[in-house]
């Protein structure tokens, strides 16, 4: 990158004092937006499923996560207001969380992974030893 711009650059451009000033205060700005990303991958929140047919909450409850169903499209069938999934789940990088889930209403228990980039979440369920998966898309709500 570093060669591109070199080498647009007339020679002289290179060593002028003027440009150099002019290029101090990018340091300042970068270190800035490298400390301070745009949007943090937070999964806490509001979101609506893929296929509009939820919405949950999903916030602390005791030393796990849960999410919560604060709409359901009428005529969904299985699922209603006020069900909950109960996450033991843990950060293992910037955005990726792991661990199991259960279900409280179908007695279930999930292997579950999700991927939340800013706006976006990806959540995988996984039964049976990893045998049955099912992945679901959310956008963040307000």
């Amino acid at each position: 990158m570093l060669d591109f711009i070199r080498s647009s650059m007339p020679k002289k451009a290179l060593f002028d004092r003027n440009t150099t000033k002019s290029f101090a205060w990018a340091i300042p700005v970068v270190l800035v937006g490298a400390v301070f990303p745009a949007e943090t991958a937070d999964i806490n929140g509001n979101w609506a499923r893929g296929d509009g047919n939820a919405r949950v909450r999903i916030a602390p409850c005791g030393a796990d996560l849960c999410a919560v169903n604060t709409w359901i499209k009428p005529g969904t069938p299985k699922e209603k207001e006020g069900d909950k999934l109960v996450m033991s789940i843990k950060e293992d990088s910037e955005g990726s969380y792991s661990g199991t889930a259960f279900d409280p209403q179908r007695d279930l228990s999930y292997k579950l992974t999700v991927k939340v980039d800013g706006a976006r979440m990806t959540t995988k369920g996984c039964v049976i030893a990893g045998l049955i998966c099912k992945g679901v898309d959310w956008t963040r709500i307000n």
